[in-house]
C-alpha cells in the first residue's frame, strides 16, 4: 500500500471519547501536521461551527488545528443544498442549531417560514410543535426535504439521547416523505469532503471508530478506510460484516504514515 495523500478523520470515538482524550490520536495529529499530510475532521455534528470544534479541541484536548481542518455535516449540507439552488431561489426554513444555520446563511440562503425551497431539519435541543408543523406543511407544498444526518441517539453524559435521525424521523412521518441525508453514512458528505480536501478519493482514507457511520460511508463511497477499535465498533461486530475495513487497528499509534499501513 502506498502512503495516502489525504485523511479524512471522524472525531467522537476516533480523536477523543465525549470529554476523555485519546492520547494516541493527538500524537497521530501531530505526526499528519508535522508531515504536512492533509486532514479534515469529518463529523456528523451540526449544532457547532467549524470554530467551536476547533476550540473544544484545543481547550479540552490539547488538539491544535485550524477551523479549516474542520467539516461538519452542516458545511456538507451547505455545500449541498447551495448546489442544488443553483441560480435559483436560496429560501429555506431549518430546524436546527446554529452551527446548521450559520452555514446556510454563509451561503447566501434567507428563512421564510411560509413558501420555502428547501427545508433542512437537523438536530435542535429547542425543537417545539410549531416548528414540525411549519416543517411539515412546507414539505407537503413542494419544499426539497433535506436531513443532515441519520443518527437516531448520540452519547452525552446521561446515556443516549436523541440524535438528529429522531426529530428528522418525526418529520418524515408527518409529511410521508423520506429526506434526503447528507451525512456519514451517506456519500454526499464524502464526496464534499473530497472536492473541500482537493484531492482524488483514490488517494484518501476514511479513519473512523464506527463501522456502520464511518466505515460505512467508506464503502459506499467506494473509499479505503481505516477503522481504530477506541470507540463504537468492536472486532466481533466487524468480523460479522460482509465488506471488512480495508484496514483495521487497536490503536492510532500503530498506524504507519509513511507507507500507509499498520506498523
Amino acid at each position: 500500500m502506498s502512503k495516502y495523500k489525504g485523511y479524512l478523520i471522524d472525531l467522537d470515538g476516533t480523536v477523543y471519547r465525549g470529554r476523555e482524550r485519546i492520547p494516541a490520536a493527538k500524537r497521530f495529529i501531530e505526526r499528519l501536521q508535522a508531515s504536512q499530510t492533509d486532514f479534515l475532521l469529518v463529523t456528523n455534528n451540526t449544532t457547532k461551527s467549524p470554530e467551536d470544534v476547533a476550540e473544544n479541541l484545543a481547550n479540552n484536548h490539547d488538539i491544535h488545528v485550524s477551523p479549516a481542518n474542520v467539516y461538519t455535516a452542516a458545511l456538507a449540507t451547505a455545500d449541498y443544498v447551495n448546489d442544488l439552488a443553483g441560480d435559483g431561489e436560496k429560501t429555506m426554513y431549518v430546524i436546527g442549531e446554529l452551527g446548521l444555520k450559520g452555514a446556510m446563511l454563509e451561503k447566501g440562503f434567507k428563512f421564510n417560514e411560509h413558501d420555502p425551497r428547501f427545508v433542512i431539519v437537523g438536530l435542535d435541543y429547542d425543537a417545539t410543535y410549531h416548528k414540525f408543523e411549519m416543517a411539515t406543511l412546507a414539505i407537503k407544498r413542494g419544499a426539497k426535504f433535506i436531513g443532515t444526518n441519520a443518527d437516531t441517539n448520540l452519547p452525552n453524559e446521561r446515556g443516549l439521547v436523541p440524535g438528529a435521525g429522531s426529530v428528522i424521523a418525526m418529520v418524515e412521518r408527518a409529511t410521508q416523505q423520506k429526506a434526503t441525508y447528507v451525512g456519514k453514512p451517506e456519500t454526499i458528505i464524502m464526496q464534499k469532503a473530497i472536492d473541500r480536501i482537493g484531492l482524488d478519493k483514490s488517494d484518501c482514507v476514511m479513519v473512523g471508530d464506527n463501522y456502520m457511520t464511518d466505515i460505512s460511508a467508506a464503502i459506499n463511497f467506494e473509499m479505503d478506510s481505516l477503522l481504530v477499535y477506541t470507540g463504537v465498533s468492536t472486532p466481533e461486530l466487524v468480523a460479522q460484516q460482509t465488506i471488512k475495513p480495508t484496514n483495521e487497528i487497536n490503536s492510532l499509534d500503530e498506524w504507519d504514515l509513511d507507507n500507509g499501513v499498520a506498523k
